[in-house]
């Protein structure tokens, strides 16, 4: 498995953190988002384009069921701010593979 690859579940994981943290007031993750978080990395583990995989939000395949793209979706929103403050290198190396 590629570094990138790595790279996007970790940021996935850390935004499911950030968020569980501030909404259900877990240090750890709930069984939601533990559900969530198992979901993300299953679907990024076996990705359509793989080594060339894009950003979800950027790709032309949606392969989150409706009920799991609208919790990640609301998870990203509220986590993608915030996550520069928890995480900073993280957040600045994802956005600089964004812009490539």
């Amino acid at each position: 498995m590629n570094n990138r690859l790595n790279t996007e579940k970790k940021v996935f994981k850390k935004m499911v953190l950030i968020y569980c943290k501030n909404k259900h007031q877990k240090n750890t993750p709930c069984s939601e988002c533990r559900e969530i978080i198992e979901y993300g990395i299953e679907k990024i583990d076996n990705c359509f384009y793989a080594e060339k995989k894009p950003f979800c939000s950027k790709c032309s395949i949606h392969c989150y069921n409706k009920n799991m793209q609208k919790k990640v979706k609301d998870i990203m929103r509220f986590s993608g701010p915030r996550i520069i403050f928890y995480h900073p290198f993280i957040s600045l190396k994802h956005l600089f593979s964004s812009l490539l």
